[in-house]
């Protein structure tokens, strides 16, 4: 964990920006009340001043494509300004280092299972280029995770120039570097660790004692295929995830989707139409609603469009956790433009910071998976589903730590455990005790390996005054390898 200074002009000019463009909430959003929410009270202390707990999930980054130059981290190895690896080009026969890249529209890399088994090759970490070349070939969709953009693609890297709200969030506040996809997995099997610390396919039965451990295929919404011309049965996620604990214990959540294409095809299918999500459609982004806790529990009502996000933020009624997931216009995933991704982001913290509840808030943003970018850290191994490879993660709240780099081994299961520490008593998805249990291979809060996200906050300190940043900022400076 390390503090350090940022570059001042950046943060200069988007702060004085910021000044000048404060965002409101999203028009035509209404007001919408939420349960009631354990609240923070004057005499809360420590963990227990965060009252609303907010996760942005965005898609398909490595940490080393956005903050792999970012000072103090453990970002690309270089040297004198140099970098000090490469990656062989199976097509060339050369060797590529992470170079700049400024296009905003990106391909990436496949990033199923085998594809992170590629990509890691052993802990060489040098199958990215290898594999975004096989996974290109015959393929019709950039959206399917078995697809993969032009070989190269996946060496380049961002920095300010791109992306300067993300850096300065990261000199603001905490920008944990060692933040790992908690599946070696693509995007619907996160989403599932990210509710419910598990993927597993029930096969249609709602006990859940018939789940079986699916790191690949947990059982796809039935998303329409074209080349078959049929739809397959919608998906039981029968085993228990987090709302069942929350709604035992009387925990308000909401799950926002923002409405629009989701990215990937089911199933890993080469082709299909394009999926559209909203609250109403479950799908990859977007689970809760096949999970039988959800519906026996009558909390289908919980999953909303995005507007109410906007809203509730703007009212002072967001609930005690809020996960928010975008569509794939304002994603990041390939081929979205990532200057969307960070005005989406923007607008969705901005609402937060101003809303009335800033002061009891942390937001966890982090993106899914590592979309086939090169990351160059080799993954902690936890049990047979990850973890994966290193993704971005930043927090935001104020009391997060002013310009902390956070070292500690992390996964999403570091963002339930913080929820069940704050709001259900340390009680975890643990099947010997938690009321339902299921067949989980083991319980990922308790990991011995796993950090503790409250480290990233000084809760001695008096909430810090929210600073609302531009939602279409100037380019920042420009970095140099080894930060």
């Amino acid at each position: 964990m390390q503090r350090r200074a940022w570059r001042t002009s950046l943060v200069l000019s988007i702060l004085g920006l910021a000044v000048a463009t404060a965002c409101g909430s999203m028009p035509g959003a209404s007001p919408t009340a939420t349960p009631s929410t354990p609240g923070a009270t004057a005499d809360a202390t420590g963990i227990h001043k965060i009252s609303h707990v907010i996760v942005i999930m965005q898609e398909n980054r490595s940490f080393d494509d956005y903050f792999g130059t970012y000072p103090g981290v453990n970002g690309l190895p270089a040297s004198n300004g140099h970098f000090t690896v490469c990656v062989n080009d199976p097509a060339t026969g050369q060797c590529v280092s992470p170079y700049y890249n400024s296009d905003p529209v990106n391909g990436g890399g496949p990033h199923g299972q085998v594809n992170a088994v590629a990509d890691i090759n052993g802990g060489k970490m040098d199958g990215f280029i290898a594999s975004a070349e096989k996974g290109g070939k015959g393929c019709g969709s950039t959206h399917d995770p078995a697809c993969g953009g032009a070989g190269s693609d996946t060496m380049g890297y961002h920095d300010a120039r791109d992306i300067p709200n993300y850096w300065t969030w990261a000199h603001d506040f905490v920008l944990q570097d060692a933040l790992f996809e908690p599946n070696a997995s693509w995007s619907l099997p996160a989403h599932l660790f990210e509710v419910s610390e598990w993927s597993a396919n029930c096969h249609g039965s709602s006990d859940p004692g018939n789940c079986v451990n699916a790191l690949q295929s947990p059982g796809n919404p039935p998303d329409f295929n074209k080349k078959t011309g049929t739809t397959p049965t919608p998906p039981t996620y029968a085993w228990t995830d987090l709302t069942y604990l929350m709604h035992k214990d009387s925990v308000s959540w909401n799950y926002f989707v923002q409405g629009g294409q989701q990215p990937d095809c089911a199933d890993d299918a080469a082709d299909c139409n394009a999926p559209y999500q909203n609250a109403k459609t479950p799908g990859i982004w977007n689970p809760l609603p096949y999970f039988t806790t959800v519906q026996q529990d009558g909390q289908l009502g919980n999953i909303k469009d995005v507007t109410n996000y906007f809203a509730q933020a703007k009212n002072g009624t967001l609930p005690a956790v809020s996960w928010v997931a975008p569509a794939q216009q304002d994603s990041d995933h390939p081929p979205a433009n990532i200057e969307a991704g960070q005005t989406w982001v923007t607008r969705l913290i901005n609402a937060a910071m101003q809303g009335p509840e800033w002061n009891s808030t942390a937001i966890f943003l982090a993106w899914d998976d590592w979309g086939g970018f090169y990351d160059h850290v080799v993954p902690p191994t936890v049990d047979e589903n990850g973890y994966g490879l290193r993704v971005p993660g930043l927090v935001i709240s104020p009391y997060a730590r002013q310009g902390y780099v956070d070292n500690q081994t992390l996964s999403f299961d570091a963002y339930a455990k913080f929820i069940e520490d704050d709001f259900l008593g340390g009680q975890r998805l643990d099947p010997a005790n938690d009321g339902r249990p299921d067949p989980r291979p083991d319980v990922r809060e308790n990991a011995s390996i796993l950090g503790n996200l409250a480290a990233d906050f000084d809760f001695n300190q008096p909430p810090r005054s929210p600073v609302p940043l531009p939602e279409n900022p100037p380019p920042g400076p420009a970095s140099t390898p080894g930060g």
